[in-house]
């Protein structure tokens, strides 16, 4: 087991959802939207925030990588595509992080091309220091200090996404 401190508790986080829960709906009116989850880390912030959502939601997946052990490669592989198309429709993209913002900025560039109505992003954590290129983020769970995190999605090489709460590692 990882010797982890309590960044963020599971507390914390499902009320920080349910603000941002209420900040989505408002924001699309009662609009259908597709809500696509970008797997594998968005997985369990994607389910909590959805179910706090009275927004109509169709729910797509999205895989990319560009992660190996603690640190970012730069290079972004798509590993799962959408399915529905996303042509005049309302689309968010969940994500559970942005640090150097290019995963999120290719997401962003990649779902353009495909003519959405429109294309707002939500994320539960935002590592502003590390950003390296700028992307549009409308909604935002956390800001974070520059530390490798652990729990609530997070993972240390796909284990520790289970931890109800977002731990970083002692340093």
């Amino acid at each position: 087991m990882l010797d982890l401190d309590v960044m963020i508790d599971e507390e914390t986080i499902q009320k920080r959802i349910g603000e941002m829960a209420e900040e989505i709906d408002k924001c699309y009116h009662g609009e259908s939207i597709i809500a696509i989850c970008v797997l594998r880390g968005a997985i369990y912030f994607t389910v909590d925030l959805t179910k706090k959502m009275k927004t109509p939601i169709e729910t797509d997946f999205i895989r990319v990588s560009s992660y190996v052990g603690t640190e970012s490669t730069g290079n972004i592989i798509m590993k799962l595509d959408i399915s529905e198309n996303i042509e005049n429709r309302d689309v968010l993209i969940i994500e559970d992080i942005i640090d150097t913002g290019y995963t999120l900025k290719y997401l962003r560039d990649y779902l353009l091309t495909k003519n959405p109505k429109s294309l707002r992003i939500a994320v539960l954590a935002d590592k502003e220091e590390r950003r390296k290129v700028e992307v549009p983020i409308d909604f935002v769970g956390f800001k974070i200090p520059d530390k490798f995190i652990v729990g609530y999605g997070f993972d240390y090489d796909n284990s520790y996404r289970n931890l109800p709460y977002i731990g970083s590692m002692k340093e």
